[in-house]
């Protein structure tokens, strides 16, 4: 799993200010700023592993902040009317509805074992959910670096069109014709960082439609929402924002000896309640849509600091 942190809009390009972050550079982008990848799936498309019920290797506090009900900006990069399925207003309205079902979830509920002090509890349980979303056709074109997505962040926020924030999470998702060159598809499917973009420490997330490459970033070819690759990216979507909130700057927060998040240590597994659909797909989690009913998702189970356990429900404890 390859997690940064990162987005993308459309708005004209403007000069992009200089970008500090925290340790690494890349050596795709030369950007200073410590990125941390979501993984590809190491068993495409077969039935969804489950993982260990154990405690793993221990994930301690690194001094630094967290986020405590962050907003979520979402901007949808590249094509999002093709007629191929995925790419569409339908696929937009699934992940709206996943960000809208999942602040105050049971599943959400596992960032409470997190804190700023080394582990009391801070309310990172809720986060308001997308409350300003744009589209940018492709301003930066289809083929994107490191450094074209954080010129989509920088552009967004100096046109006004996204609020500047600190406590806000930027995502950017593209369709399913764009590329990122530093790894997408072959060494990750998302990832998220900060940096200083125009004087102020920004977080931002690049998750990519795994439509694009289903062996890699979806875990099944069928799934809940009848969309596999926009359902394959909620999974990554879930995962990066509990990075987010538990290590915005990375690695100051919540590591472990390796430097693998939270999410990171439960990475591809889906714990041991696996319901399935009446169209064959997988599913561990319901949750409630605004317009009322509910949709299934299957989502990679997060990592509880208190027991270094992976968990897909904290409140009922389902593993």
């Amino acid at each position: 799993m390859k997690m940064f942190k990162a987005i993308s809009f459309a708005v004209p390009m403007l000069a992009i200010a200089a970008f500090s972050g925290a340790a690494l550079a890349q050596s795709q982008t030369g950007l200073d700023h410590r990125t941390i990848p979501h993984k590809v799936n190491p068993n495409p498309l077969g039935a969804p592993t489950a993982g260990t019920t154990g405690s793993l290797s221990p994930i301690t506090y690194h001094g630094g902040p967290v986020m405590g009900t962050p907003v979520v900006y979402l901007i949808w990069y590249g094509n999002w009317n093709q007629s191929n399925g995925s790419d569409t207003p339908a696929g937009r309205q699934i992940v709206s509805d996943f960000l809208s079902g999942l602040s105050g979830s049971g599943y959400y509920k596992i960032n409470t074992s997190y804190g700023a002090t080394g582990g009391t509890p801070t309310g990172l349980e809720t986060f308001f959910p997308v409350t300003n979303e744009l589209t940018d056709t492709g301003s930066q074109g289809t083929r994107l670096t490191d450094a074209k997505v954080q010129a989509v962040v920088s552009n967004a926020l100096a046109s006004g069109k996204l609020p500047t924030r600190t406590d806000a999470a930027y995502f950017v998702l593209t369709s399913s014709n764009v590329a990122e060159s530093s790894g997408f598809c072959n060494r990750y499917c998302g990832w998220h960082t900060s940096g200083t973009i125009n004087g102020t420490n920004i977080k931002y997330s690049f998750v990519g439609n795994a439509n694009r490459c289903p062996t890699s970033c979806a875990a099944q070819s069928v799934s809940p929402n009848g969309n596999a690759g926009v359902d394959g990216m909620i999974s990554v979507i879930a995962h990066e924002l509990e990075e987010a909130n538990t290590d915005p700057n990375p690695s100051s927060g919540w590591v472990d000896s390796s430097g693998a998040e939270n999410a990171d240590k439960c990475a591809w597994t889906f714990g041991q309640k696996l319901l399935t659909t009446s169209n064959g797909a997988y599913y561990n989690m319901t949750l409630d849509a605004p317009g009322g009913g509910s949709r299934n998702y299957l989502v990679q189970r997060n990592l509880a600091a208190s027991d270094n356990k992976c968990y897909v429900d904290f409140v009922v404890k389902t593993q």
